[in-house]
């Protein structure tokens, strides 16, 4: 259950008082892979969106010059841009 534990946020470099939370999923609970993937989802959409757009360019990679932008891996993603000066 979640309220076995207390937490504090830093804020400003600074931790606030301890409190119990009381809703939410802990690192570890097994739902929240199941989360991660429905968010990383939509996020890849709204960022396919962005680059149909032209509003966001990614880079071209390799010798054919795949076009790509995002890239993710278990639970990280990775944001990938042309340099504009």
């Amino acid at each position: 259950m979640l309220e076995s534990a207390s937490v504090s946020v830093l804020v400003n470099g600074s931790p606030t008082k301890e409190f119990k939370p009381t809703r939410g999923r802990r690192q570890g609970d097994p739902l929240t892979p199941f989360l991660f993937i429905i968010i990383a989802e939509g996020l890849a959409r709204l960022v396919r969106q962005v680059v149909k757009c032209n509003l966001f360019k990614g880079v071209k990679v390799g010798r054919l010059e795949v076009d790509s932008c995002m890239l993710q891996f278990a639970d990280d993603i990775l944001f990938m841009c042309e340099a504009s000066y």
